[in-house]
């Protein structure tokens, strides 16, 4: 995200007839991942051309057919451009490739055409310059965000963005291509990326927690065949659902293909759904300190170091209250009034709502007297309710949604014209026909990477985490991750995790003083 949609969460080579049907970088056989690594149906996404594996059967007549369907939708052939942007105190040099990676089944079968942009700074010592690998989440959302928002080396200014803004793109001063190369990478059906495949099976498995993660995984590998970095010191970032997946990114990487990563930076990330689902209490402790951010700033600048009282509160008392139960109604009472007084709602509606606010109504109650909502992705941002007298929520997000339009145009406009890839079709930003597709999982276990991060640590001790939020972040409190990363073990201490949390909202990096922080941040670790 931007993070884009909320909600819902699953992923997946005849002959040498199909060599034509594939990219050089696809041509040497690899090796597929173990059996740990594959989703619940057992065929992930795979580099293996040959016939081991237990991929779908078939003719051969159904194989040339899956052939040339493969070619019909297949993406045009990678594009290099020579670039240079002229920044304060320096111009940088760089090579800009637009392009694609296919992806196999186990039978050598073509599944995907996976999208990528990548920038890689000219006269730089390929085995020493360090590399980062970057996607956002949705699940369903394109790179460009995180691309066009913050780090690439053009930018389009996101704060106080309106649908008719000028979609036209900045030189970015605050890119990270001075201290690490960047390649942004759109997972299948977001960006131009594309399935190649008619078998309805094979898509699906690519819209599952584990197997989206683990054909992410084969993308970065095969990136660093294709462009002989194998060596060169690796991180992966991800933002939003992209704390999801970017901790099972690195750890297929780490266990499945051979390639060990020295950080991870996550964005606004939700690293555990059980803590916003069903009735975890813990939703409304992450959430609570955001909301109070939301009512302080209204009045002046807020920093997270104003929070402390409201952290204290959260943990402690407005906790045990919690844990009490309706049932005790002097608790309740207590609970609901101290709510009202930190967030501005009226002590009436705090009550009727025995101080549990969801998302949805602490966005409508905020300032409901004057018709208006906040947003979700950036609290602080309002905007009106088109149904203001409505007894149900029919709003959208005034904070993510004018993005939409500019940031599509600017990312066609960049591929096409600039970096001379231009693709059939459509490009996607936001896709909803992934995101409804998504395959989350059954069953009593919602999805969490938190098991993926202490692994990750647990096996290579040189390994580091960094982690960025906005204090005004609704569809990912800042909280959230503070209170897991307090019950990671002592080999997981603030030597190797960081959080740090600025004005701002999702994606907090619109803000000019948060970004240039952040990208402190992120020198620091990767230099």
């Amino acid at each position: 995200m931007a993070n884009s949609f909320a909600t819902q969460l699953t992923a997946a080579l005849l002959v040498a007839c199909l060599a034509t049907a594939v990219r050089a970088d696809d041509e040497t056989p690899q090796p597929s991942p173990s059996p740990s690594a594959q989703a619940p149906s057992g065929q992930n996404p795979s580099g293996q051309k040959g016939r081991a594996g237990r991929g779908e059967t078939g003719s051969g007549a159904s194989a040339a057919a899956n052939a040339s369907t493969a070619e019909q939708h297949r993406l045009p052939p990678d594009s290099t451009t020579k670039q240079s942007v002229a920044l304060p105190g320096r111009t940088l040099a760089f090579s800009a490739t637009a392009g694609s990676i296919r992806v196999f089944d186990d039978k050598g079968e073509p599944l995907a055409d996976i999208a990528y942009t990548s920038y890689q700074l000219d006269g730089a010592e390929k085995a020493s310059r360090p590399v980062t690998f970057l996607f956002n989440g949705g699940p369903g959302s394109a790179s460009a965000w995180l691309q066009f928002g913050n780090v690439g080396p053009w930018r389009l200014p996101f704060d106080g963005a309106v649908s008719s803004a000028s979609p036209e793109l900045q030189p970015n001063a605050d890119t990270w291509l001075d201290f690490t190369d960047l390649v942004f990478i759109d997972p299948v059906g977001t960006g131009y990326s594309r399935f190649v495949t008619t078998s309805e099976d094979a898509r699906k498995r690519f819209f599952t927690v584990d197997g989206d993660a683990n054909s992410v995984a084969l993308v970065i590998r095969r990136w660093l065949e294709k462009y002989d970095r194998l060596t060169s010191p690796k991180y992966v970032t991800g933002e939003s659902y992209g704390g999801i997946r970017g901790p099972k990114v690195v750890r297929n990487l780490q266990m499945q293909q051979g390639v060990g990563v020295r950080g991870l930076i996550l964005i606004s990330p939700v690293l555990d759904f059980r803590d916003y689902t069903g009735s975890s209490i813990l939703q409304y402790v992450a959430s609570l300190p955001t909301m109070t951010a939301v009512a302080r700033q209204a009045k002046g600048p807020v920093t997270r170091e104003d929070l402390a009282d409201v952290e204290s509160y959260a943990r402690g008392d407005f906790l045990l209250d919690l844990v009490k139960g309706q049932a005790d109604t002097e608790a309740t009472t207590r609970l609901a009034d101290k709510v009202a007084s930190l967030t501005g709602i009226d002590p009436a509606v705090s009550r009727r709502l025995a101080g549990r606010f969801d998302i949805g109504e602490f966005r409508r109650e905020f300032d409901r007297k004057n018709g208006k909502v906040t947003g979700r992705y950036d609290a602080s941002v309002e905007g009106f309710d088109p149904y203001p007298d409505s007894s149900s929520f029919r709003f959208n997000d005034p904070s993510g949604d004018p993005l939409m339009a500019p940031l599509t145009s600017a990312a066609v406009d960049l591929t096409t014209r600039r970096l001379n890839w231009r693709p059939d079709g459509s490009y996607h930003l936001l896709s909803e026909s992934v995101n409804k597709g998504w395959e989350f999982g059954h069953g009593i276990s919602p999805p969490e990477s938190v098991t993926q991060l202490r692994q990750m640590l647990a096996l290579d001790p040189k390994l580091k985490l960094l982690i960025g939020h906005g204090l005004f972040d609704l569809a990912t409190p800042y909280f959230a991750s503070k209170i897991i990363l307090d019950q990671l073990p002592a080999f997981a201490g603030p030597s190797r995790t960081r959080l740090a949390v600025y004005p701002g909202g999702h994606m907090f990096y619109s803000r000019d003083g948060s970004r240039q922080a952040f990208r402190k941040e992120v020198e620091a670790l990767v230099k």
